[in-house]
């Protein structure tokens, strides 16, 4: 494990866990990887007020240390009932006070189009106590009316934090339908082109929206997803999600992984605080070297689970497998600064127990990525009407969600099937399931726990 820090960046740390030993001719590594930030969150702090421009926007020639861009769903469907449109000018209005002074922010009123509900001249605001209550009395004349296409709202959200010059740019988007006036191919192309320039949290209010698409979102953009079934719970959630992006203190820092000649990559994903595979989204750097987004950094921890294919060797030698780095861009593009680093080797034994010992970490985000799969193959298996094959996998779930004491994960699971024995994953699967339930399982699917201690 290596450490490094620097001046106005958080302390970063990396710890390898893993079983070393590989048996004579053995080529597949398996390495947890626990990344640690501290010192970088900016929640509570209230830094000195960038100087506002007689209307209260951004100066162009001071950029803010963060931007944020809130997507509200005014679609027609967000007037059955009518509370729902109430609920979310409320929840905007509370994350909106939830912002710092000196936060660039917006915000997006969504239909079958993006409109600026406020600043609305192509810029953003810096909060402060004027722009602050403009923005919400901006909010209350949002009202619904028009189709959706959330392309288009990502699209503008993307001008607007680009425009801020931002190093932290974040947006929250809450939606309560599906996206039926876009195209599926352009919704990706969108999120193709977001991917890297901005995070973003999304939210399906109520329950006939499609929890893929809004999946979908999150996983693109290095966000969070979640179902806010009562409208009611939006204040709390809005307030929650802007909490935790004021707590950002660093972004685009990287996962970089190097592996020796002859070795390949055989997948890179994040196992906590949810699965995440990040095995596709590589980017070359260098020789055998190569870059994976993890978006950007509080005070917090997340696990990531490397896996690597080496070349064989005889019992007695040892290589190292892989080099696991933390990475920050330089601005100007120079060498891009090293948070942490940690080292994933391979030894050959002919000592069999060693050899084949399964470090616990390696076992436990195994199972972890294996509950997720499952979670979402029994509930596609139960809409197709397949019962025997979505008993087989839920009741596979229900027994990994026992063994790991992923006990959130059993409660919604619950909901699903009834229990008959949860060690062994015997389950019936309930005549009767609601939205909720269903929907909230399949968007809670990838959350995980970790290692009990």
């Amino acid at each position: 494990m290596a450490n490094f820090s620097k001046p106005g960046v958080p302390r970063f740390t990396a710890e390898v866990y893993q079983n070393t030993h590989l048996p004579e001719g053995g080529r597949d590594v398996d390495a947890i990887v626990t990344v640690t930030s501290a010192g970088g969150g900016t929640t509570g702090e209230t830094p000195i007020p960038a100087q506002l421009s007689p209307a209260g926007h951004a100066p162009r020639a001071q950029a803010p240390d963060a931007a944020v861009v809130i997507m509200v769903d005014c679609s027609g469907s967000m007037d059955y009932p009518p509370t729902k449109m109430r609920n979310a000018r409320d929840a905007t209005a509370a994350a909106i006070d939830t912002l710092r002074d000196g936060v660039a922010f917006a915000v997006v009123a969504g239909t079958h189009q993006a409109k600026e509900a406020y600043p609305g001249d192509g810029r953003l605001a810096v909060a402060g106590r004027v722009t602050r209550q403009q923005a919400k009395d901006a909010l209350r004349k949002l009202t619904p009316g028009g189709g959706t296409a959330i392309g288009t709202w990502l699209r503008l959200a993307d001008q607007l934090l680009d425009s801020s010059g931002a190093a932290i740019r974040h947006g929250i988007l809450l939606t309560d339908g599906r996206n039926e006036h876009e195209e599926p191919e352009a919704l990706r192309a969108t999120l193709d082109v977001c991917a890297g320039r901005f995070t973003c949290d999304a939210r399906g209010v109520g329950t006939d929206w499609e929890v893929k698409e809004v999946t979908g979102i999150a996983s693109a953009l290095l966000g969070t997803a979640d179902i806010v079934a009562d409208p009611a719970g939006l204040e709390a959630d809005f307030t929650h999600m802007m909490r935790d992006t004021m707590g950002k203190g660093v972004a685009d820092v990287a996962l970089r992984l190097w592996t020796p000649q002859g070795a390949e990559v055989r997948f890179v994903k994040q196992v906590a605080p949810s699965v995440e595979d990040l095995t596709g989204r590589r980017t070359e750097t260098g020789p055998r070297t190569g870059d994976y987004p993890t978006g950007s950094w509080g005070d917090e921890s997340r696990d990531y689970h490397v896996g690597v294919r080496v070349p064989s060797a005889a019992v007695g030698e040892e290589m190292l497998a892989a080099r696991v780095s933390l990475v920050l861009p330089s601005p100007d593009g120079s060498s891009p600064e090293v948070l942490a680093q940690g080292l994933v080797r391979a030894v050959w034994t002919d000592d069999v127990a060693a050899s084949t010992a399964i470090n616990p970490q390696v076992a436990h985000y195994t199972g972890q990525a294996e509950l997720a799969e499952v979670i979402q193959q029994g509930l596609d298996l139960r809409k197709s009407g397949d019962v025997d094959g979505a008993t087989a996998k839920l009741g596979r779930a229900v027994q990994l969600a026992n063994r790991s004491g992923n006990d959130d994960t059993a409660k919604l699971l619950a909901k699903v099937v009834d229990v008959v024995d949860a060690a062994t994953g015997t389950v019936r699967l309930k005549a009767k399931v609601t939205a909720e339930a269903r929907m909230t399982l399949e968007t809670r699917s990838t959350k995980t726990v970790r290692v009990k201690k």
